[in-house]
Formats: C-alpha cells, structure tokens, sequence
C-alpha cells in the first residue's frame, strides 16, 4: 500500500522543522506523492534544504519548489553623526582629566572652563587646549 498523502504531508513538514536555522517554515502540501512546497525563506540555502528534506521522505515522488525567497532586510540606518563638538570634548576631558577642581563644557566649538585652578599650571592647560582648536576657550575659571 502506498502512503497516504496526508501522511506524507505530515512527514514532510516534520522533516523541514528539523534544518537548523533555516528560518519561516514553508506550508507544504502533498498530492499524489507530489510535494508542493510555498511561503518565503530567507535564502537560496534554506530554499535548497527545505526542498532536499521533503525530498527525501519516504514515498514523495517529486517535490514542486515554490519556494520565493525574501528580499534582503533593509540596511541598517546610519549611525548618527557625531557632533563636531564630540572630538573637542573629548580632548579637553583628557587635557583637564588631572584637574578636578576644573569642569569643562563644550558647545557649537567654544570651551567653556569653570572650577579652580593653580596659576602655575594655567599656561600648560591653555596650551593644550588650545592645541585641539576650539572656536575660543571661554574662563571662567578662579585662580589661585
């Protein structure tokens, strides 16, 4: 006695469910032995494992690869663009990073320096700061 198509259906989409990674289950249908595979997979592999699965059920005759695969996802959007104020931050948190007393903030290129400082190391900070070519250097700073 041949099997059953409903049988081999069942035989099928249990074969399918085994690819590791082959992503969305296709439906498959079973008609006189003939395996119809449909739905969209995520790409020409898991399109050739689907179909080489059913096709190997015991009892499928052929198997009919309807099987669309899916356009490729969208890519990414880019990332956001980093401010011009960003590099200029950073450096002047590195030039001030053995400065406690001193808070810095930057905006549209000017640094901004608030906080306490020594007068001995002032003209090693501006100098520095300097070096990263910010719009001004705005002090507001108290020497001591």
């Amino acid at each position: 006695s041949k099997p059953k198509d409903a049988d081999l259906q069942k035989m099928a989409t249990e074969a399918v469910a085994k690819i590791p990674d082959g992503g969305p289950t296709p439906m498959i249908s079973v008609q006189n032995g003939v395996a119809t595979l449909t739905g969209e997979v995520k790409d020409d592999n898991a399109k050739a494992a689907f179909a080489a699965a059913v096709a190997g059920v015991k009892g499928i005759k052929e198997v009919n690869n309807q099987l669309s695969v899916a356009p490729p996802p969208m890519p990414a959007p880019a990332p956001v663009t980093v401010s011009a104020d960003d590099p200029l931050t950073k450096g002047a948190t590195d030039v001030l990073k053995d400065y406690p007393t001193v808070k810095v903030e930057v905006k549209d290129g000017v640094i901004t320096l608030t906080g306490t400082m020594k007068k001995s190391d002032q003209q090693k900070v501006w100098q520095a700061l300097n070096a990263l070519k910010p719009k001004k250097i705005e002090n507001k700073l108290t020497i001591q």
